[in-house]
């Protein structure tokens, strides 16, 4: 073929590639065609996305005749799908598998999303429309009725009844708050993809199984070190080598880096993000008229207020505190019984703990890992969503997948398509660290019969075979109740679809599916140890059942004094020459946190709270769901089988397929017939006699 002669006018300009965000999708299952998409394609694709946006508010806003839940609210529920279509393509990858590219466009589009939005959710016309569809509410079905109450309440709660002044101030106020938001996220992937410690000889290798070393050497390939070990900041990496490194200097060095994240100085240094980001969220509440954030942030929860966050939290940190300090008795006597002289600290916890976990249960994750393969773990999450919802699963190599880790599995129920699930399990640079699940695509009625596109995101370490512990098998069952949520959801508007629910009820079926994993009638299954095929021993199942409560106390301590801690934060009624760290200081000091445990999530790396305000006074949503997961796995229990139909049948139609359609409580009640005390919660922690 010859080149066109470009003097030519018929070739002086070939016609531009349609850009693939704002193309329509001939993929399976509507599914992105991630292959197509470069990093350049999103500036114009949020510029047409927000331009069609605004022009649909417009004449939503400006038309003349009367309101009407069909020309209103459904106007509103079907407006601004470029835009949301594109801004899921760009916030799942930016979170799973970013670049320096998507960073700066992240950086510019966050706050100019957040401005777009202020300004419909504070048009006052709009809300003029909405709020007088209110008087003729109960011409409406229940389903719209919600629909109605919580699209009037997002107005109110955005400042649709502010004067023009503080209007004006609140899309300042959140146009700020996004960009801090993006920059403390983006922050800490920096820090976090940054710091490694190479394990040089053998000696530093001091204690780790060859599970451990198979990881840091993968991690030592990806991160430009062929041929040594390296421990990242990875969770999958850090505690593993907590646990067994022998070499108590290096676990230092090790703890320090991950305790640290986010305030090592310099242009990643998050403390200064973290003082404004207070600040503005106080005055954004008070404009609104609440007194703290906190307050305004519960409001539209099912705790309702700070003071009955601070009782839960309270209620269980005095027999959590009491039960870690038995507990670090425990482990320095362990230690002075191996010849250790000195006092436990920080970075010696795990080490010790997974010893006298090994002493007393005859347990320790090196013997139970070759058992929990990651492809068996999968097997069974699966299989237990098909015992419970009667799903079926099927993976799909013709789908188009943002990365090479990434596999995709249709999920359909009697011959019916339900879902595509994406599961991504690796830990690598481009990945913030946690785990999480999002969407590319969330169910509704209202354009059809959509289905959703779900997405496990999770930092396993890689090997051959992936090998997990038995928390990261519990972190996996976690992630997957909440894609369930999302790949069950059976409402008719996208607003109310899928985990669009309270923060703090969430977490519940997230929660809940845990408890299955544990069961004899899971494992005895599906753990299969990776070479022999044999299934874990009955025995070892015993020890794991009987060491469910082991080191409850130090989990318990870490995760409620993070939840304390955000809360005290947004309880706060001064902001004026916040110090982060000292505030964080004073108030584990006022609680009595005992100085061997660190936060879960100390502040400069709390992204739950930080990186966006999604669990901003809000992380004790993990412990409120708690309680409500205890309960409900108990409903199980007290028919004599954890997978009795009629039990999944109201936990499917009340919970998981249920969206936002009622209230929460209201929801749990129609499930459970009752409102869940701590008692199962604290049972469940083995704290029921701890104070």
């Amino acid at each position: 073929m010859t080149n066109p002669d470009l003097s030519d006018p018929d070739h002086s300009e070939s016609a531009p590639a349609p850009n693939p965000l704002i193309a329509a999708w001939s993929t399976p299952f509507g599914v992105p065609p991630f292959a197509e998409i470069r990093p350049e394609h999103f500036p114009p694709a949020f510029e047409a996305a927000l331009e069609a946006h605004r022009a649909e508010i417009e004449s939503l806003a400006a038309d003349p005749a009367p309101p009407s839940f069909e020309t209103t609210l459904l106007g509103l529920e079907t407006s601004g799908r470029l835009l949301t279509r594109v801004a899921q393509v760009f916030f799942n990858l930016c979170g799973a598998d970013t670049n320096p590219a998507l960073q700066a466009i992240e950086r510019d589009i966050a706050p100019r999303l957040a401005a777009h939005h202020a300004a419909i959710f504070t048009d006052a016309r709009l809300f003029q429309r909405i709020d007088a569809l209110e008087a003729g509410k109960d011409r409406l079905d229940a389903e719209a009725q919600r629909l109605l109450q919580r699209t009037r309440l997002a107005f109110i709660r955005a400042g649709a009844r502010l004067d023009p002044a503080g209007k004006a101030r609140m899309a300042e106020i959140v146009e700020r708050l996004a960009t801090l938001g993006t920059q403390f996220a983006q922050n800490l992937l920096a820090d976090e993809a940054a710091w490694t410690l190479v394990l040089d000889t053998e000696d530093d290798r001091a204690g780790l199984p060859d599970f451990v070393i198979d990881a840091a050497l993968r991690a030592g390939a990806e991160r430009g070190h062929p041929g040594k070990a390296v421990i990242t900041l990875s969770r999958s990496s850090i505690e593993p080598f907590l646990t067994f490194s022998a070499r108590r200097d290096l676990r230092r060095q090790a703890y320090e880096a991950w305790t640290r994240r986010g305030e090592m100085g310099g242009a990643t240094d998050n403390r200064a993000l973290i003082a404004e980001m207070v600040a503005l969220r106080l005055e954004r509440a008070r404009l609104l008229g609440y007194p703290t954030f906190a307050a305004y942030k519960l409001d539209d929860t099912m705790a309702k207020t700070p003071e009955a966050v601070r009782g839960l939290l309270e209620e269980v940190w005095a027999p959590a505190k009491a039960r870690a300090l038995r507990e670090l008795c425990d482990l320095q006597r362990l230690a002075e019984q191996e010849g250790f002289n000195g006092t436990i600290a920080g970075w010696d916890w795990r080490h010790y703990a997974e010893k006298l976990r090994k002493a007393r249960f005859d347990l320790d994750e090196a013997a139970t890992k070759p058992y929990l393969p990651l492809d068996q773990v999968i097997a069974a999450a699966f299989d237990t969503a098909s015992r419970l919802f009667g799903l079926v699963f099927t993976e799909r190599t013709d789908v188009p997948v943002y990365h090479p880790d990434v596999r995709a599995f249709e999920v359909s129920r009697d011959g019916r398509h339900v879902a595509l699930f994406l599961g991504d399990y690796f830990a690598r640079p481009s990945k913030r660290s946690g785990a999480w699940m999002s969407s590319f695509r969330t169910q509704e009625k209202l354009a059809g019969d959509i289905r959703p596109i779900i997405v496990n995101v999770m930092n396993f370490a890689k090997g051959e075979p992936a090998l997990l512990s038995f928390d990261d098998a519990r972190t996996l069952f976690h992630e997957f109740g909440h894609a369930l949520h999302g790949m069950l959801s059976d409402v008719t508007y996208p607003s109310l679809a899928g985990t669009d629910v309270a923060t703090d009820f969430v977490e519940l079926p997230s929660q809940l599916y845990e408890h299955w994993l544990s069961r004899p009638e899971v494992l005895g299954r599906f753990a299969r140890h990776h070479a022999t095929g044999q299934p874990m021993p009955e025995e070892m199942i015993a020890r794991i059942k009987a060491a469910q409560t082991f080191n409850q106390g130090y989990a318990t301590v870490e995760y409620v004094a993070s939840a304390l801690v955000d809360l005290a934060f947004h309880e706060m009624a001064d902001t004026s020459n916040l110090d982060p760290l000292a505030f964080e200081a004073k108030e584990l000091a006022r609680i009595g946190m005992p100085a061997e445990i660190s936060m879960r999530h100390r502040t400069p790396h709390f992204a739950h709270v930080f990186a966006g305000d999604g669990y901003s006074a809000g992380y004790y949503s993990y412990l409120w769901s708690e309680v409500l997961d205890a309960d409900a796995f108990a409903a199980f229990e007290e028919t004599g089988n954890v997978f009795d139909p009629a039990t999944a049948e109201r936990l499917s139609r009340f919970i998981y397929a249920a969206g936002n359609r009622r209230d929460p409580a209201e929801a749990y009640i129609a499930f459970r017939g009752r409102l869940p005390t701590t008692a199962a919660l604290l049972k469940k922690r083995g704290l029921a006699d701890a104070a």
